[in-house]
Protein backbone atom coordinates (compact mmCIF):
# COMPACT_ATOMS: atom_id res chain seq x y z
CA UNK A 1 0.00 0.00 0.00
CA UNK A 2 0.95 3.50 -0.56
CA UNK A 3 -0.68 5.59 2.69
CA UNK A 4 -0.79 9.18 2.58
CA UNK A 5 -1.69 11.97 5.10
CA UNK A 6 -3.54 15.16 2.65
CA UNK A 7 -4.79 18.53 3.37
CA UNK A 8 -3.43 21.58 5.23
CA UNK A 9 -0.65 21.89 7.56
CA UNK A 10 -1.99 20.65 11.25
CA UNK A 11 -5.07 19.34 9.59
CA UNK A 12 -3.92 16.43 7.23
CA UNK A 13 -6.62 13.31 6.85
CA UNK A 14 -5.61 9.91 6.21
CA UNK A 15 -5.48 8.72 2.57
CA UNK A 16 -3.97 6.15 0.69
CA UNK A 17 -3.23 6.00 -3.32
CA UNK A 18 -5.05 2.90 -5.01
CA UNK A 19 -3.79 0.67 -7.75
CA UNK A 20 -4.64 3.34 -10.76
CA UNK A 21 -2.70 6.36 -8.74
CA UNK A 22 -6.09 7.97 -7.41
CA UNK A 23 -6.06 9.27 -4.02
CA UNK A 24 -8.38 7.99 -1.75
CA UNK A 25 -9.72 9.54 1.33
CA UNK A 26 -9.17 7.39 4.58
CA UNK A 27 -10.47 9.61 7.22
CA UNK A 28 -13.69 7.57 7.28
CA UNK A 29 -11.89 4.45 8.87
CA UNK A 30 -8.75 6.25 10.85
CA UNK A 31 -8.50 9.24 12.26
CA UNK A 32 -4.78 9.51 11.21
CA UNK A 33 -1.67 7.24 9.98
CA UNK A 34 0.13 7.44 12.62
CA UNK A 35 1.73 5.20 15.52
CA UNK A 36 -1.14 3.28 16.20
CA UNK A 37 -2.56 2.83 12.44
CA UNK A 38 1.13 1.20 11.80
CA UNK A 39 0.54 -2.01 13.96
CA UNK A 40 0.66 -4.94 11.38
CA UNK A 41 -2.82 -5.96 12.28
CA UNK A 42 -4.16 -2.73 10.95
CA UNK A 43 -1.96 -2.52 7.88
CA UNK A 44 -3.64 -5.80 7.32
CA UNK A 45 -6.84 -4.82 7.72
CA UNK A 46 -6.62 -1.88 5.41
CA UNK A 47 -5.08 -3.97 2.65
CA UNK A 48 -8.00 -5.54 2.69
CA UNK A 49 -10.01 -2.79 1.66
CA UNK A 50 -11.70 -1.98 -1.83
CA UNK A 51 -10.24 1.16 -2.35
CA UNK A 52 -12.44 2.06 -5.39
CA UNK A 53 -15.48 2.42 -2.79
CA UNK A 54 -13.65 5.33 -0.86
CA UNK A 55 -14.02 8.91 -1.51
CA UNK A 56 -11.61 10.43 -4.07
CA UNK A 57 -9.58 13.46 -3.07
CA UNK A 58 -9.35 16.46 -5.84
CA UNK A 59 -6.32 16.27 -7.83
CA UNK A 60 -3.88 18.49 -6.41
CA UNK A 61 -4.89 18.28 -2.77
CA UNK A 62 -1.33 19.18 -0.41
CA UNK A 63 0.05 15.78 1.05
CA UNK A 64 1.83 16.38 4.42
CA UNK A 65 4.49 13.72 6.25
CA UNK A 66 2.95 10.52 5.24
CA UNK A 67 3.44 9.54 9.26
CA UNK A 68 1.68 11.62 11.84
CA UNK A 69 2.62 11.78 15.31
CA UNK A 70 6.62 10.86 15.10
CA UNK A 71 8.03 10.77 18.34
CA UNK A 72 12.01 10.86 16.96
CA UNK A 73 13.83 11.14 14.02
CA UNK A 74 17.13 8.98 14.68
CA UNK A 75 19.73 9.67 10.80
CA UNK A 76 22.72 7.57 10.28
CA UNK A 77 25.92 9.51 9.25
CA UNK A 78 28.16 8.75 6.38
CA UNK A 79 26.52 5.60 5.24
CA UNK A 80 28.08 5.49 1.83
CA UNK A 81 31.62 5.29 1.49
CA UNK A 82 31.57 8.02 -1.23
CA UNK A 83 30.08 10.59 0.50
CA UNK A 84 32.29 9.82 3.37
CA UNK A 85 35.25 10.84 0.72
CA UNK A 86 34.11 13.87 -0.45
CA UNK A 87 32.82 14.81 2.76
CA UNK A 88 36.97 14.12 3.39
CA UNK A 89 36.20 11.63 6.24
CA UNK A 90 37.29 7.86 6.28
CA UNK A 91 34.38 5.39 6.27
CA UNK A 92 33.21 4.70 9.59
CA UNK A 93 33.29 1.79 11.75
CA UNK A 94 29.61 1.66 13.34
CA UNK A 95 27.26 3.97 12.47
CA UNK A 96 27.19 7.63 12.74
CA UNK A 97 24.25 8.63 14.56
CA UNK A 98 22.46 11.86 15.31
CA UNK A 99 19.32 13.16 15.53
CA UNK A 100 16.89 15.31 13.33
CA UNK A 101 13.86 17.71 15.60
CA UNK A 102 10.37 16.76 14.48
CA UNK A 103 9.68 20.30 14.18
CA UNK A 104 11.29 19.74 10.66
CA UNK A 105 8.98 17.93 9.57
CA UNK A 106 7.36 19.13 6.24
CA UNK A 107 5.28 17.74 3.22
CA UNK A 108 7.14 16.77 -0.15
CA UNK A 109 6.11 19.66 -1.78
CA UNK A 110 6.07 22.27 1.13
CA UNK A 111 8.97 25.19 0.76
CA UNK A 112 12.32 24.22 2.50
CA UNK A 113 12.71 27.74 4.48
CA UNK A 114 16.52 28.73 4.45
CA UNK A 115 17.14 29.94 7.63
CA UNK A 116 18.17 33.85 7.95
CA UNK A 117 21.91 34.30 7.69
CA UNK A 118 22.49 30.92 6.77
CA UNK A 119 25.07 30.74 3.56
CA UNK A 120 25.39 26.86 3.54
CA UNK A 121 22.28 25.28 3.29
CA UNK A 122 22.54 21.49 1.50
CA UNK A 123 20.82 18.76 0.26
CA UNK A 124 20.84 15.15 0.88
CA UNK A 125 18.52 12.77 -0.91
CA UNK A 126 17.96 9.69 1.42
CA UNK A 127 15.90 6.22 2.43
CA UNK A 128 13.54 6.20 5.50
CA UNK A 129 12.41 3.61 7.87
CA UNK A 130 9.16 3.98 9.35
CA UNK A 131 9.18 1.88 12.84
CA UNK A 132 5.93 -0.10 13.14
CA UNK A 133 6.40 -2.18 16.20
CA UNK A 134 8.62 -1.18 19.03
CA UNK A 135 12.20 -2.26 18.98
CA UNK A 136 14.46 -2.80 22.06
CA UNK A 137 18.23 -4.71 21.85
CA UNK A 138 16.93 -6.31 18.79
CA UNK A 139 19.19 -8.70 16.18
CA UNK A 140 19.89 -8.19 13.22
CA UNK A 141 17.72 -11.24 11.81
CA UNK A 142 14.44 -9.49 13.46
CA UNK A 143 14.54 -6.06 12.61
CA UNK A 144 13.12 -6.13 9.30
CA UNK A 145 10.03 -7.31 10.99
CA UNK A 146 9.34 -4.50 13.02
CA UNK A 147 9.51 -2.43 10.00
CA UNK A 148 6.00 -0.81 8.41
CA UNK A 149 7.53 0.73 5.34
CA UNK A 150 9.42 2.78 3.89
CA UNK A 151 9.71 7.00 2.23
CA UNK A 152 11.18 8.94 0.65
CA UNK A 153 13.20 11.89 2.69
CA UNK A 154 15.73 14.92 2.18
CA UNK A 155 18.01 15.33 5.11
CA UNK A 156 18.26 19.26 4.24
CA UNK A 157 20.98 21.12 6.15
CA UNK A 158 23.07 23.87 7.10
CA UNK A 159 26.56 23.09 6.90
CA UNK A 160 27.98 26.40 8.70
CA UNK A 161 25.63 25.35 11.85
CA UNK A 162 26.63 21.64 11.59
CA UNK A 163 30.39 22.05 10.82
CA UNK A 164 31.72 25.39 12.27
CA UNK A 165 30.00 26.48 15.65
CA UNK A 166 30.93 23.48 18.08
CA UNK A 167 29.05 20.86 19.27
CA UNK A 168 26.89 18.27 17.38
CA UNK A 169 25.80 17.79 14.19
CA UNK A 170 22.03 18.41 15.12
CA UNK A 171 21.79 22.05 15.57
CA UNK A 172 22.79 21.84 11.30
CA UNK A 173 19.55 19.60 10.86
CA UNK A 174 16.75 20.47 12.82
CA UNK A 175 15.48 24.06 11.63
CA UNK A 176 12.23 24.39 10.33
CA UNK A 177 11.28 22.68 7.12
CA UNK A 178 14.99 20.62 7.07
CA UNK A 179 12.80 17.34 6.88
CA UNK A 180 10.47 17.08 3.70
CA UNK A 181 9.14 13.60 3.85
CA UNK A 182 6.84 11.69 1.58
CA UNK A 183 5.07 11.46 -0.40
CA UNK A 184 3.99 8.47 0.59
CA UNK A 185 4.71 5.41 3.23
CA UNK A 186 4.90 2.92 0.82
CA UNK A 187 4.24 -0.90 3.47
CA UNK A 188 7.22 -3.65 2.69
CA UNK A 189 4.88 -5.59 0.87
CA UNK A 190 5.49 -3.62 -2.35
CA UNK A 191 9.50 -2.97 -0.72
CA UNK A 192 10.38 -6.41 -0.21
CA UNK A 193 14.33 -5.26 -0.59
CA UNK A 194 15.70 -2.27 0.71
CA UNK A 195 18.51 -2.61 -0.64
CA UNK A 196 17.28 -2.34 -4.57
CA UNK A 197 16.29 1.40 -4.68
CA UNK A 198 17.69 3.71 -6.01
CA UNK A 199 17.74 7.61 -5.45
CA UNK A 200 18.08 10.51 -6.96
CA UNK A 201 18.21 14.54 -6.75
CA UNK A 202 18.43 17.41 -8.87
CA UNK A 203 18.69 20.86 -8.23
CA UNK A 204 17.38 23.42 -10.97
CA UNK A 205 16.99 20.62 -13.39
CA UNK A 206 20.79 19.69 -13.04
CA UNK A 207 21.21 15.84 -11.96
CA UNK A 208 23.42 16.25 -8.38
CA UNK A 209 23.43 12.97 -6.51
CA UNK A 210 22.51 9.33 -8.06
CA UNK A 211 22.97 6.51 -5.93
CA UNK A 212 21.73 3.11 -5.01
CA UNK A 213 20.67 1.71 -1.57
CA UNK A 214 23.23 -1.75 -2.49
CA UNK A 215 26.07 0.54 -1.63
CA UNK A 216 25.11 0.90 1.75
CA UNK A 217 28.07 0.92 4.39
CA UNK A 218 25.69 -0.49 6.73
CA UNK A 219 22.61 -1.75 5.41
CA UNK A 220 18.70 -1.76 6.51
CA UNK A 221 19.23 -4.86 9.51
CA UNK A 222 22.29 -3.41 10.36
CA UNK A 223 21.16 -0.10 11.32
CA UNK A 224 17.87 -0.87 12.69
CA UNK A 225 19.65 -3.26 15.29
CA UNK A 226 22.18 -0.86 16.09
CA UNK A 227 19.94 2.09 17.08
CA UNK A 228 18.11 -0.52 19.23
CA UNK A 229 20.72 -1.46 21.35
CA UNK A 230 21.44 2.44 22.13
CA UNK A 231 17.48 3.57 22.52
CA UNK A 232 14.34 2.08 21.87
CA UNK A 233 12.70 2.49 18.44
CA UNK A 234 8.53 3.48 18.92
CA UNK A 235 5.95 2.76 16.53
CA UNK A 236 6.11 5.97 14.16
CA UNK A 237 9.39 6.84 14.64
CA UNK A 238 12.02 7.40 11.28
CA UNK A 239 14.90 6.25 10.85
CA UNK A 240 16.81 7.87 7.82
CA UNK A 241 19.51 6.17 6.96
CA UNK A 242 22.64 8.22 5.10
CA UNK A 243 22.92 10.06 1.29
CA UNK A 244 25.16 9.30 -1.17
CA UNK A 245 27.97 11.46 -3.02
CA UNK A 246 26.94 14.54 -4.87
CA UNK A 247 25.94 17.04 -1.86
CA UNK A 248 26.28 20.83 -2.22
CA UNK A 249 29.40 20.48 0.38
CA UNK A 250 30.91 17.91 -2.05
CA UNK A 251 30.84 19.66 -5.64
CA UNK A 252 34.06 20.45 -7.52
CA UNK A 253 36.02 22.83 -7.96
CA UNK A 254 33.79 24.85 -5.50
CA UNK A 255 30.91 23.75 -3.05
CA UNK A 256 27.52 24.50 -4.07
CA UNK A 257 24.79 25.88 -2.10
CA UNK A 258 20.83 26.71 -2.00
CA UNK A 259 19.58 29.69 -2.15
CA UNK A 260 16.10 31.34 -2.35
CA UNK A 261 14.53 30.26 -5.41
CA UNK A 262 16.45 26.97 -6.15
CA UNK A 263 14.02 24.26 -7.12
CA UNK A 264 14.89 20.39 -5.70
CA UNK A 265 13.65 17.17 -7.22
CA UNK A 266 14.39 13.89 -5.98
CA UNK A 267 12.96 10.73 -5.99
CA UNK A 268 13.43 6.90 -4.82
CA UNK A 269 12.30 3.51 -6.80
CA UNK A 270 8.61 3.17 -5.66
CA UNK A 271 9.05 5.65 -3.22
CA UNK A 272 7.42 8.62 -5.44
CA UNK A 273 9.21 12.23 -6.14
CA UNK A 274 9.16 15.25 -3.86
CA UNK A 275 9.58 18.91 -5.43
CA UNK A 276 10.36 21.63 -3.08
CA UNK A 277 10.91 25.32 -4.04
CA UNK A 278 13.80 27.09 -1.42
CA UNK A 279 12.52 30.51 0.53
CA UNK A 280 13.98 32.67 2.53
CA UNK A 281 18.10 33.24 3.57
Amino acid sequence: MKLVRHGQPGAERAGLIDAQGVLRDLSMLLPDIGPTQLAPRTLAALAAIDAARLPAVEPGTRLGCPVGGVGKIVCVGLNYADHAAEAGLPAPAEPVLFMKATSALSGPTDAVRIPPGALKTDWEVELGIVIGTRMQQVVEADALAHVAGYVLANDVSERSYQMERGGQWDKGKGCDTFAPVGPWLVTTDEIPDPHAIGLWLEVNGQRMQDGHTRNFIFGVPRVLAYVSQFMTLEPGDLVLTGTPAGVGLGQKPAPRFLRAGDVMRLGATGLGEQRLVCTGG
